[in-house]
């Protein structure tokens, strides 16, 4: 394929069998074309091919069709990848583009993988914060060192009839934890991580209160976040990432519930 490495296969063939990649959101488009499964004959010889090339260590999930002819979408996890009916040839690091309507399959099609239930969150391990009505509702992955997190909370508090649930989440540095211990252990918890996103004020408490961070912990291994900030709309969209304001602002209307 194009002169690709022995090494450079071998990398992806261990990488097929990581975690989910993270995404970013695109704003809502059209539903793409309907897509259906590959015929037996054609899914056999794909599989061969990718579990040759893995040495097993990876399951294929699904084969099916594409808009186009003798290419198909195979789903390992939830990462895409684009093979042709002989099993010959892949897209390897790509991404699926038609060019006339001028979308991205592949991103379309890993948005809807990466969709939640957002009414089985459990925002009672959130910090909830409203502004006026409230009436548009977000949930907010942040570290207390994370850069973009800060600018993303920046943004969210200028926003109006928005509720806002965070889930402290400490990963990024050694005393992440620590900082999102006192701010949870605070008197006014949302005020507190707010003066910790915003002006980097800890909270002077001990931080030995009771709190949710173990449990968020595994909330985000559950639902395959590995950085931050990560914000999910009330429709379940994800946003992983930091986007600016005005195409935040698109995807808050768009994605918002009501």
């Amino acid at each position: 394929m194009f002169g690709i490495s022995s090494r450079r296969l071998r990398r992806f063939a261990a990488s097929l069998g990581a975690a989910a990649l993270g995404v970013s959101l695109m704003l809502a488009s059209p539903p793409p074309q309907a897509q259906t499964a590959a015929g037996d004959a054609v899914e056999k010889r794909i599989r061969a091919a990718l579990e040759d090339l893995t040495g097993g260590r990876s399951k294929v999930e699904e084969v099916r069709t594409t808009p186009i002819t003798d290419l198909y979408e195979v789903r390992v996890g939830s990462r895409l990848l684009y093979v042709d009916g002989q099993g010959k040839y892949m897209f390897l690091d790509g991404d699926l583009i038609d060019l006339q309507a001028q979308r991205n399959l592949t991103r379309e099609r890993v948005e809807e993988l990466e969709t939640i239930d957002f009414g089985a969150l459990p925002l009672e391990l959130a910090i909830k914060q409203v502004s006026g009505n409230g009436k548009r509702v977000i949930a907010v992955f942040e570290d207390a060192n994370c850069g973009y997190c800060k600018r993303l909370r920046a943004d969210l508090v200028k926003i109006d009839d928005l509720t806002i649930y965070t889930f402290p989440l400490a990963i990024l540095a050694a005393d992440s934890e620590t900082k999102a211990r006192k701010a949870l252990c605070a008197a006014d918890p949302v005020r507190a991580w707010n003066d910790l996103l915003l002006a980097n004020r800890v909270p002077g408490n001990d931080g030995t209160c009771e709190t949710s961070l173990k449990q968020v912990h595994e909330l985000a291994q559950k639902l395959g976040i590995s950085g931050t900030p990560v914000v999910f709309f009330s429709n379940g969209r994800r946003l992983t990432g930091y986007a600016p304001p005005e195409h935040f602002g698109r995807m808050l209307s768009t994605y918002s519930k009501g």
